[in-house]
């Protein structure tokens, strides 16, 4: 698990070096996109607060994704433990009941008596619901990088009041309806 982590930051990191560094002009602060996106594969977090701080006044919304990606990580990181703990122990009472000695086995499954086809079948179910877990755990990570690179683009995207779109309802003939589109550019 870990090295997957660590070769996913690697290729993030290493996969824009070669590429130009995309940067929007802040007033007199240059806000780039690579460095929100290191300090997001660094530090789960780190690219949206910086993203933050970089958005001008009255735009500031980033910063209320940090508890939400904490909780997910948080929530998968749970799940991964919880499960692999179960898989650890019905393993252990796989195996004394292999060996032949159920008295001394984990009092949890004792229900299960010497039925070794139901404990593979509860370790099979807890060993994919880790791998589940820790797949959503990488979705979590890789969705919260790729949330700051996107949004490192957008910091100072101005989208006018001029500009809007319309959808009318329209009579196109006395026995057809149909919808008008408008797109005004002012």
């Amino acid at each position: 698990m870990r090295l997957l982590l660590i070769s996913i930051l690697i290729a993030i990191s290493f996969s824009s070096l070669g590429q130009e560094d995309s940067t929007v002009v802040q007033d007199t602060v240059t806000h780039s996109v690579r460095k929100a996106t290191v300090l997001s594969a660094a530090l789960p977090g780190a690219g949206q607060v910086y993203n933050h701080i970089a958005m001008p006044k009255g735009k500031k919304k980033a910063f209320w994704k940090v508890p939400l990606i904490y909780a997910g990580l948080g929530a998968m990181g749970y799940f991964i433990i919880n499960n692999q703990t179960e898989v650890l122990a019905l393993r252990k009472q796989y195996n004394l009941l292999d060996s032949g000695q159920p008295q001394s086995a984990d009092s949890d499954y004792l229900i299960y008596g010497t039925d070794q086809s139901a404990l593979l079948t509860l370790h099979d179910q807890r060993a994919r619901s880790r791998d589940f877990a820790i797949i959503g755990f990488v979705a979590v990570y890789a969705v919260q990088v790729l949330d700051a690179a996107v949004e490192a683009h957008f910091v100072n995207f101005d989208v006018t009041e001029d500009l809007s779109l319309r959808l009318s309802p329209s009579i196109i003939t006395p026995q057809a309806a149909g919808i008008k589109l408008s797109l005004n550019f002012h």
